[in-house]
């Protein structure tokens, strides 16, 4: 070992020890927030996603490299993940089981230092968080290439949670199974989703071969590792927990597939300085109905970034809108042009206010 390099090991060694304790003194000045809250004799909300939101966007913010923003804002998330659980350790619901999108998702906004629950269904995610069974639940909305999860919306609309975050994954789908010949290939499993988003790619490699429409990548795993001539559809996750080769990565005829996911809670948060909110309208079924509808965002400078529209589930070809619009519940134009929305809608429901996707 050279001079030079043994020097610059001692000086990575040195910062290691500085890094450790720094975080050690971070860990202890949370459980001193644990301890101020609860000091306060009241119910306490120790998870503060606008806070967190905040914090990464300083991290990205001030980052110089040679680490990217992302990565760099990864590493604090996961400091600050560590750190909650020392002041409240949290149970978040997610569509399941294991070894799925969603769990990856909930992981990413969350950090590792939580558990994570799986459910089986969309609508058990949203009652297990309703019961207090759970801190949150994490569901997808919508993907770029698929468009909307329509039971998500269905969902909440009907139920009393707010959306407190969101998460936009990027979505890698792999080929895996227990070898790597595809010539004995003789069933596909995945999500509906997922093998829509490989189409191309099956229709060229796999074409005469049935594809299995399965309620989840993970199950679609499973099942490869039990039964001969199966392969899989799913993410690196999955292969990893049942113990499947990947025979051919990032299959998805998008590269830039991503899915969008929801974090669900029970109670609304505070602006975090660059934020959505998310509302459900219905009006009349008339001529121009919709576009006199949305004439206060535009008048108040608010804009909307999605617009859905669901069957109403009332009355025959009446619909409900599903609208994303720019600033929070609190900001001036925000607040006045939803007043102004509430006066005209026949139906009017704001689903949440929150921080926009930061990683």
């Amino acid at each position: 070992m050279t001079d030079e390099l043994r020097a610059i090991r001692e000086r990575i060694d040195a910062l290691d020890e500085e890094l450790q304790a720094r975080i050690s003194e971070r860990a202890a000045l949370a459980q001193e927030v644990a301890r101020t809250k609860s000091a306060l004799g009241q119910e306490v909300e120790y998870y503060r996603p606008e806070r967190e939101a905040e914090v990464l966007r300083k991290v990205q913010a001030r980052n110089q490299g040679p680490l990217e923003a992302e990565e760099m804002a990864r590493l604090f998330r996961e400091i600050m993940s560590a750190c909650l659980a020392l002041e409240q350790p949290m149970r978040i619901a997610f569509l399941g089981p294991e070894g799925t999108f969603t769990q990856a998702a909930a992981l990413k906004h969350f950090g590792h230092s939580v558990t994570t629950v799986p459910l089986g269904a969309i609508d058990e995610v949203f009652r297990e968080v309703e019961a207090g069974s759970a801190h949150y639940g994490v569901v997808p909305v919508e993907n770029s290439t698929e468009g909307v999860i329509a039971h998500t919306l269905d969902m909440l609309f009907s139920s009393p949670l707010k959306i407190c975050g969101e998460v936009e994954l990027r979505i890698h789908h792999h080929l895996m199974g227990r070898g790597t010949d595809l010539s004995g290939v003789q069933r596909v499993y995945s999500h509906s989703q997922s093998l829509a988003q490989c189409r191309e790619w099956l229709d060229s490699h796999l074409k005469d071969v049935e594809r299995v429409d399965v309620r989840s990548n993970a199950e679609a795993a499973r099942r490869a590792a039990e039964e001969e001539g199966a392969v899989a559809v799913a993410g690196e996750a999955a292969a990893e927990l049942y113990g499947l080769e990947v025979i051919a990565r990032n299959i998805e005829d998008q590269p830039d597939n991503t899915t969008r996911f929801l974090v669900l809670g029970r109670n609304g948060i505070p602006a975090s300085g660059d934020d959505k909110t998310s509302l459900v309208l219905s009006t009349r079924n008339e001529p121009g109905a919709l576009y006199g509808l949305l004439q206060p965002l535009s008048a108040n400078g608010v804009s909307m970034t999605r617009i859905e529209s669901r069957p109403s589930r009332r009355g025959m070809w009446e619909y409900v809108f599903f609208l994303d619009i720019e600033g929070h519940t609190d900001d001036a134009p925000v607040k006045q042009a939803l007043a102004e929305l509430e006066r005209q809608a026949s139906l009017f429901k704001v689903l949440g206010a929150y921080p926009k996707a930061v990683l």
